[in-house]
C-alpha cells in the first residue's frame, strides 16, 4: 500500500518572497492602528499638560488676594483665560426681584464633607446692581429643592448696599445631555449668562458677560450656603495615555509574533 502523503503547513511550502507578501495587508491594518493609538496617546499628554496648567492657574487665582470687580469699560478686555476664577470684590444692591435658579447636585462622593450641602437643588442667582449703574449676575450660592421659594428662606433675602467677594465665572457650553431650560420658571439647567440676563430683562450693555460665585461669607439664615464653586478637577489624563501607549505596545508585540510565525512557515 502506497502510503497518503501528509499536507504541507499552510505557507510552509512558500517561498520567503510569498510569506512577505502576506504579510502586507495585515501590516498595513496594524500601521494604521498602531498611528491611532499613539496618536490618542500623545493627544491625553497635551490634555495632561493643559489639565496641569489650569490647576496650577486656578489655585493661583483662587488664593490671590481680592481686587475690586472692574468696572464696565474694562469688560471687552477680560476674557476666560486671563480671568476666569479670579478672587473680586464689588459692592452694591441685590435685585431680589429678579432671582433665577441653576439646577446643581451639591456634594462630592469622593469627597464627603459633612459641612456642606448635599443633594438635588438650585444656585440662586440674583443680579447685583453697583452705584455706578453697573450690573452683575451673584451666584449667592445654594438652596435646597425645598427651600427654592424665597418665602422659606426671607432673612437671606438681604436688603440695602451689600460687599460681595466671589469668583469671576464666565458662562459655559451647553452640554448635549442638558435639560432644556425653563426661562417661564426662571429655571436653568446651563450657565447661560446672555440668555438668563434676557430672562430677567436686564440690559445687556451694562450687565457683566461673566458671574460672580459667592464664597462662603455665611448668609442670615444660613441660606443661599455660599463657596461652592467646584475647584477639584477630574484629571485622569496620564492613565490614559498610559492605555492608549500600552495597548500600542501590545499590537507591536501581537504582530510581531504573528510575522514571526508567518516567516517560518507556520
Amino acid at each position: 500500500m502506497t502510503p497518503t502523503p501528509s499536507s504541507p503547513a499552510p505557507g510552509s511550502a512558500l517561498p520567503l518572497a510569498g510569506r512577505l507578501r502576506t504579510l502586507v495587508v495585515p501590516g498595513i491594518a496594524a500601521s494604521i492602528a498602531l498611528a491611532i493609538l499613539v496618536v490618542l496617546g500623545t493627544w491625553q499628554l497635551s490634555r495632561l499638560a493643559w489639565k496641569n496648567g489650569l490647576v496650577a492657574q486656578v489655585e493661583q487665582r483662587t488664593r490671590a488676594p481680592a481686587i475690586p470687580l472692574p468696572s464696565r469699560d474694562a469688560w471687552p478686555r477680560m476674557s476666560p483665560a486671563r480671568d476666569d476664577y479670579r478672587r473680586v470684590t464689588v459692592t452694591g444692591r441685590f435685585r431680589h426681584d429678579a432671582e433665577a435658579y441653576l439646577y446643581h447636585v451639591a456634594g462630592d462622593s469622593r469627597q464627603a464633607d459633612a459641612t456642606r450641602p448635599r443633594g438635588q437643588g438650585f444656585f440662586v442667582l440674583t443680579p447685583l446692581v453697583t452705584a455706578d449703574g453697573d450690573t452683575v449676575i451673584v451666584n449667592r450660592g445654594f438652596v435646597p429643592t425645598d427651600r427654592r421659594d424665597p418665602a422659606t428662606r426671607a432673612a437671606g433675602q438681604v436688603d440695602g448696599v451689600v460687599s460681595v467677594t466671589g469668583l469671576i465665572r464666565y458662562p459655559e457650553e451647553r452640554g448635549a445631555l442638558a435639560a432644556p431650560d425653563d426661562p417661564a420658571r426662571r429655571t436653568f439647567y446651563t450657565r447661560d449668562l446672555a440668555g438668563i440676563g434676557r430672562t430677567l430683562g436686564l440690559e445687556a450693555a451694562a450687565t457683566a458677560p461673566f458671574s460672580l460665585d459667592a464664597d462662603a461669607t455665611p448668609v442670615p439664615g444660613g441660606l443661599p450656603v455660599g463657596g461652592e464653586t467646584r475647584l477639584v478637577f477630574t484629571n485622569r489624563h496620564f492613565e490614559y495615555a498610559l492605555t492608549w501607549f500600552g495597548l500600542a505596545l501590545t499590537l507591536v508585540g501581537v504582530f510581531g509574533a504573528y510575522a514571526f510565525q508567518r516567516l517560518r512557515g507556520r
